[in-house]
């Protein structure tokens, strides 16, 4: 299985003053099949840069990413998108789901884009439709969902093409403390059982509990541990 291998990886911003800004700053890190990390920090710190980076989504300034045999910053564009589409699994903070499409469309989206027919992806992301705790609401709209809901449709949608490495910018953050433990638990058990590496954002207190490392970033430097003042209350 594959390991997910992070070396002296830079990212610049200008600010809009002139300044340039280290978003990720020569950060090195290595997950391993099966691994879940953690990554606290504070709001600019770089934790959603860093997760654009290993999507593809963004180019580093320097550094690779190696991940399943290759470098991954050396694709070019139709195999970037190629990446993300098969080997990546995202869970984006803001949702970004399909306002007319229900539910389990909206997760068997990815599935659908890669080719499957309408019915055989929504088949596929039944299963992960009733994991998530939502098989009741499979056939409603996001408008008929909570944040909540929307949030566990992401997670299924993330999930359905049984990706090779999980990516997730704070797939708790709307989701109250119950439901949270859930899907931190289904998250730990999808890396484990199925031996993927994952990249958690999170400010989520209990995620300590469900992860194999923690780190901090800070200023676009990466550190291991937690500092209390990084973990929601």
């Amino acid at each position: 299985m594959s390991a997910l291998e992070l070396h002296r990886l830079v990212k610049r911003y200008q600010s809009g003053g002139g300044e340039v800004v280290r978003a990720v700053d020569g950060i090195s890190l290595q997950v391993a099949p099966g691994e879940l990390h953690a990554l606290y920090g504070p709001s600019g710190s770089g934790k959603t840069t860093l997760l654009a980076l290993l999507a593809r989504l963004i180019e580093p300034d320097s550094g690779s990413i190696h991940f399943g045999g290759r470098d991954v910053t050396r694709l070019s564009a139709a195999d970037s998108a190629l990446y993300r589409r098969r080997d990546v699994g995202f869970v984006f903070q803001s949702f970004h789901l399909m306002a007319g499409a229900t539910a389990l469309s909206n997760a068997a989206l990815k599935l659908i884009a890669d080719g499957h027919s309408m019915n055989g992806a929504r088949d596929l992301a039944q299963h992960w439709i009733e994991r998530v705790g939502l098989a009741g609401r499979a056939e409603h709209l996001p408008a008929q969902l909570s944040m909540g809901e929307r949030q566990r449709v992401a997670i299924a949608r993330a999930l359905v093409n049984e990706p090779r490495l999980l990516l997730m910018d704070e797939p708790t953050g709307n989701l109250d403390s119950a439901r949270s433990r859930e899907i931190l638990a289904l998250l730990r058990d999808v890396c484990h059982e199925r031996r993927i590496p994952g990249v958690l954002v999170t400010h989520d207190p209990q995620a300590t509990a469900f992860v194999d490392h923690v780190h901090t970033l800070r200023d676009g430097r990466l550190r291991a541990g937690v500092e209390d003042e990084l973990v929601a209350p």
